[in-house]
C-alpha cells in the first residue's frame, strides 16, 4: 500500500508521531486546490505564493501543537486556514493605503480619504468571500432557523410576515431568529472564522 493511499487522518496520526514526510504527502495531495484558490483570490501569484507558505506553516504548528481535532475535515479547515490569511492580507493592504488629505493650503480635505474612496477589486473579493461564507454557515442551522434567516435577510420579509407564512407567532419566529443569530456566532467563534473586512 502507497502513502498516497492513505488517509488525511492516518497521515495527520503518522505525523504527529513522528512521520515528517506524511506532512509533505498532505502538502502535495492539495497544494493545487490551496494554491489555485490564493491565486483566484488575491489575484497575484507572488502573494498567493506566500500565503500558501504560511498557510501550511500553520497548519504545521497546529498539527504539532496538538490544535488540530480529527474530525475527518482536513482540507476543509486547511481552506478556511488560507481564506482567512486572505482576509488579512487584505485587511493590511487597505491600512497601508493611506492616502492624504492635507491640501496643499493646509486645509483638510475631506474628500481626499480613504473613506471615502471607491471600492477596489480587493474590497470586492473581500464581500463576496464573506457573504459565500455566511451562506455556507446558514447551511449548517436547524432547518426552522436556516428559514427565518433567509426570510429576514434574503428575501426582507417583516417578522409579522414570516409569523403568518411559518404558521408560528411572532414571539417563536423572534426567538428562532436570536437562537439562529446565537448559532452562528458559535460556529464562527469555534472555528476561527474571519468575517470583518476592516
Amino acid at each position: 500500500m502507497s502513502y498516497n493511499d492513505y488517509s488525511d487522518q492516518e497521515l495527520i496520526l503518522g505525523f504527529e508521531k513522528g512521520e515528517s514526510r506524511y506532512f509533505e504527502i498532505l502538502v502535495n495531495r492539495y497544494k493545487t486546490k490551496v494554491f489555485t484558490y490564493l491565486v483566484i483570490t488575491v489575484k497575484d501569484r507572488a502573494v498567493a505564493e506566500d500565503l500558501f507558505q504560511e498557510t501550511f506553516i500553520k497548519v504545521l504548528k497546529s498539527i504539532r501543537n496538538g490544535k488540530y481535532s480529527h474530525d475527518g475535515k482536513f482540507i476543509s479547515w486547511v481552506m478556511r486556514i488560507a481564506h482567512n490569511l486572505a482576509i488579512d492580507y487584505f485587511r493590511k493592504s487597505k491600512q497601508l493605503k493611506t492616502v492624504s488629505n492635507i491640501q496643499q493650503d493646509g486645509e483638510l480635505d475631506l474628500f481626499n480619504n480613504s473613506d471615502f474612496s471607491e471600492i477596489t477589486i480587493e474590497d470586492q473579493i473581500i464581500d463576496n468571500q464573506i457573504k459565500n461564507t455566511v451562506k455556507s454557515l446558514i447551511d449548517l442551522l436547524p432547518a426552522d432557523q436556516k428559514e427565518i434567516i433567509i426570510m429576514r435577510h434574503y428575501k426582507n420579509m417583516s417578522f409579522k410576515e414570516i409569523a403568518e407564512q411559518t404558521g408560528v407567532s411572532i414571539n417563536t419566529a423572534l426567538g428562532r431568529m436570536r437562537y439562529a443569530v446565537l448559532n452562528l456566532r458559535k460556529i464562527v467563534k469555534e472555528n476561527g472564522i474571519v468575517l470583518t473586512v476592516r
